[in-house]
């Protein structure tokens, strides 16, 4: 399967380790609906291979995800739908509200809730929807080069679809995100617990996989029922709820904007804030 897909690429680098590496770095990596769909396909192999236990997600490139690739033409007809959404081509704020759903939301809730270890190794930009492909992932491993953020405010939204800046950078750096949609640096996102290693850049596959070896050699069973223990908890302080409940307002952004810039889902003035603060 993996030879048919033109956004990913899969290969086992070591015993019990899958990794799944974004290929496409003449974009930066920006996510389309096949990206998205190729890589759900990916994580569905490394869950269901029973001889796979930490599955790792790279990118290729310098940067590991610009974000939602905005000129993207592939619609969710093309790859198909995957959950349970539905009335993609309803009118006014539905369909497009249902197409998020599935393919945003949706996606980075499966991703999250895998049955075995993952980890994120990350190097330069993680811009925006770049967050959502890491964010999921149990654990982070990053260069010392990589930044991370979401200007998306900017566009007149309240930041990007699966909306867990507080639980992962904590209340005070997700408002500080949001608010100036500046670049978050890899130690301040170690500070702040958003990441667990940061390493020189020439060292970032060699640190991720042997954090993915090492943890490979645990019982599979104990590893998923500390994974469930740990999700459980933030299920506990309402993290779902949350989600829900931003990507209403995001709705509500893009609803707002469609009004009162002639049909433009955002603010047609952020692209130029951002790169001007670039």
């Amino acid at each position: 399967m993996s030879d048919e897909w033109q956004r990913v690429r899969y290969d086992e680098p070591s015993d019990g380790v899958a990794r799944i590496t974004l290929a496409r770095p003449e974009a930066a990596n920006a996510q389309d609906y096949l990206m998205l769909s190729e890589l759900n396909q990916a994580f569905d192999r490394a869950a269901r291979d029973e001889s796979v236990r930490v599955i790792v997600l790279a990118a290729d490139g310098k940067h590991f995800s610009s974000g939602h690739d905005l000129r993207g033409t592939t619609t969710i007809h093309d790859v198909g739908a995957i959950g349970t959404q539905c009335h993609f081509d309803a009118e006014g704020a539905e369909g497009y509200m249902a197409r998020e759903a599935e393919m945003y939301v949706g996606l980075c809730w499966r991703w999250r809730n895998i049955a075995k270890p993952t980890i994120a190794s990350v190097q330069g930009k993680v811009i925006a929807g770049g967050l959502m492909l890491v964010w999921p992932m149990d654990l982070i491993v990053c260069s010392d080069d990589a930044t991370f953020s979401d200007p998306v405010v900017a566009f007149g939204v309240n930041g990007v679809e699966y909306f867990v800046h507080p639980f992962e950078a904590g209340a005070r750096l997700a408002k500080d995100m949001l608010f100036t949609g500046r670049a978050i640096s890899a130690q301040e996102a170690l500070q702040h617990g958003m990441v667990n290693r940061v390493v020189p850049r020439d060292q970032l596959e060699a640190e991720t996989l042997a954090l993915a070896a090492h943890i490979a050699k645990r019982p599979m069973f104990g590893l998923t029922t500390a994974k469930q223990s740990v999700n459980n908890a933030q299920d506990a302080m309402g993290i779902y709820t949350a989600i829900q409940s931003a990507f209403g307002l995001h709705h509500v952004g893009h609803s707002h904007n469609r009004l009162k810039y002639d049909g433009s889902f955002v603010d047609p003035t952020g692209a130029q804030v951002i790169r001007s603060e670039a």
